[in-house]
């Protein structure tokens, strides 16, 4: 049997943690950025391992007020230090349940700028090295953090089931009103195509090549739970098992 394999952003108040966690392989923790402290840490970390689900860090721009969706104007400094303070934040709480940090993923404005941006991207990539966590990240593809992270940090190219894309491989802009795909029907027909075809849908019905190897559905898209129940019916219909463990 094939497998696929989805992502879901956690831990980051949000009612349905619980029920999106048995049906994906991997969750990518707030720590504090842009949402979550010590105590949701704890719990979506404890959620994670009971479901056999890869625990991955999902540090932002220090900004819970915009959810750390918007760029922000910091110094190099305190960018880096806030990412490696999250991460290890994250880190700690895991070792202490006996378990590893399997990837590092940024969030929101920060995974947007640092695709497109050479500072950002330098400043996220030497916060990860200096570090010395050895963990792969999850980046866009085509994406200048992708470029200049290649050798230096391992990678996993990521792929939005709920999102659209333009033709550059940047998602459309949560400001526009196609930017989120809520119809479970839409969503599994845009993620199969990079699946089994390796091919992106774009907002204007041209296609881009996909190599993307594992996919994200946000805990906040509406209808989360039901989207993510329906594409575990339809991937197994097809005999394909979202990863687990």
């Amino acid at each position: 049997m094939k497998t696929i394999h989805i992502n879901c952003d956690l831990g980051e108040g949000g009612k349905y943690d619980a029920q999106l966690m048995p049906h994906i392989s991997a969750c990518n923790i707030a720590c504090g950025g842009h949402a979550g402290d010590v105590e949701t840490m704890q719990k979506t970390v404890s959620l994670a391992i009971q479901n056999n689900v890869e625990i991955g860090a999902h540090p932002s721009y220090p900004d819970v007020e915009n959810f750390g969706r918007k760029s922000l104007d910091i110094s190099d400094y305190e960018l880096k230090r806030s990412i490696q303070e999250q991460v290890f934040s994250l880190l700690e709480i895991v070792k202490k349940q006996g378990k590893k940090l399997s990837h590092i993923k940024a969030h929101g404005a920060l995974y947007n700028d640092a695709a497109r941006d050479e500072k950002i991207a330098l400043i996220f990539i030497n916060s990860i090295l200096e570090s010395k966590l050895n963990l792969p990240l999850y980046v866009p593809e085509n994406s200048l953090i992708s470029k200049l992270a290649n050798g230096k940090i391992p990678m996993l190219f990521e792929g939005f089931a709920d999102r659209n894309y333009n033709l550059d491989f940047s998602l459309v802009s949560r400001e526009k009103t196609n930017a989120l795909i809520t119809q479970k029907e839409a969503v599994f027909l845009h993620l199969f195509s990079m699946f089994s075809k390796g091919e992106i849908v774009c907002v204007n019905n041209l296609k881009i090549p996909s190599n993307a190897v594992t996919f994200c559905l946000h805990s906040d898209t509406p209808n989360s739970v039901e989207i993510l129940q329906f594409l575990a019916e339809k991937f197994n219909d097809l005999n394909i098992q979202i990863a687990n463990g």
